[in-house]
């Protein structure tokens, strides 16, 4: 296994200007690549050198972007769905299943070669998704069983190149606790997003200043940062104001494009991807009432372009 890492280690913590990350990986392979992808699942592609290449092609222009902006990037596996049960519907055994989260790392430590050798920091984070749906809590587990079903993913990210993990659109708070808890057991620094409605409350209610701060109570504020994915800004700015500590929790953002709720994305049948510029003015907005915000990425309907669009608003 690697040596432990320390949450004080990761770079885009020791940052003064924020680390930028990718866009909505699964979106834009299915709308704008044309790639068929069962149960949303992109480390399917791991498996054969064209899924492989896929993916590359996907990660260029975000690479590009740090590069041409001089950011530090932190680089996300393509595992969100890389966990047990949807490996299973996916017809994977364990083995097989460990073997693609540790081709995703290995595909990361390739992508990040060229930004090394530029001078930048890169931070491989391990993504762990949620067990069930990522927009409605079903199937809920207690934070210890959370932990014992999200061990094996964080274990094999252990034993790897992966500087971090991550868990990823997580809706309820027991499952949020539960990936904290085994990252902590396996050595490793561990990040938690939230998602959250269009009112700025998880999916079960619970305020996102309940979530984070019932979390790190039942953690001992083990999270390295708490992040918000997989919503609009619209759909959270309002809950984030005044000078709460868990609001100084909030080290990253993944907003998607489209103001539209979840249930709204679930039924769409064609990709709203929203107005880049007016994204990034949002994100602008973001920074200056969240002072421990350094993250910058995108979600679902995002691309390249979002991302531009925050990095020009935010890094300028």
């Amino acid at each position: 296994m690697a040596a432990a890492r320390h949450r004080q280690s990761l770079p885009q913590l020791a940052s003064d200007a924020p680390f930028l990350t990718d866009g909505g990986l699964e979106t834009t392979l299915i709308f704008h690549q044309g790639i068929d992808l069962p149960a949303f699942a992109a480390f399917d592609l791991l498996k054969d050198d064209a899924g492989r290449e896929q993916l590359r092609t996907y990660f260029e222009p975000y690479l590009a972007l740090a590069r041409e902006r001089g950011a530090g990037f932190v680089l996300d596996t393509a595992t969100w769905r890389a966990n047990v049960d949807w490996g299973i519907e996916l017809g994977y055994s364990a083995e097989e299943l460990a073997d693609a989260n540790r081709a995703a790392v290995a595909l990361a430590e390739e992508l990040r070669t060229p930004l090394d050798e530029a001078g930048l920091s890169v931070v491989i984070n391990g993504t762990v998704g949620p067990r069930g749906d990522g927009y409605q809590p079903d199937e809920l587990m207690s934070a210890d069983e959370a932990e014992r079903y999200h061990n094996d993913q964080v274990s094999v990210f252990a034993g790897t190149a992966a500087d971090m993990v991550t868990g990823v659109t997580i809706n309820y708070v027991e499952e949020a606790i539960g990936i904290v808890r085994a990252g902590v057991a396996a050595g490793m620094p561990v990040a938690l997003s939230f998602t959250v409605e269009t009112d700025g409350r998880l999916p079960t209610g619970l305020s996102l200043r309940e979530a984070i701060e019932q979390t790190d109570g039942e953690t001992g504020g083990a999270a390295a940062y708490f992040m918000i994915n997989c919503a609009h800004p619209t759909h959270f700015a309002d809950v984030i104001h005044g000078d709460d500590p868990w609001r100084d929790r909030i080290g990253g953002i993944r907003a998607n494009a489209s103001r539209m709720s979840h249930a709204e994305l679930d039924e769409a049948e064609e990709l709203d991807d929203g107005d880049p510029k007016e994204l990034g003015g949002e994100y602008r907005e973001l920074s200056q009432r969240l002072p421990g915000l350094r993250v910058l990425g995108g979600c679902c309907g995002t691309d390249h372009r979002h991302i531009g669009a925050v990095a020009e608003a935010c890094l300028s």
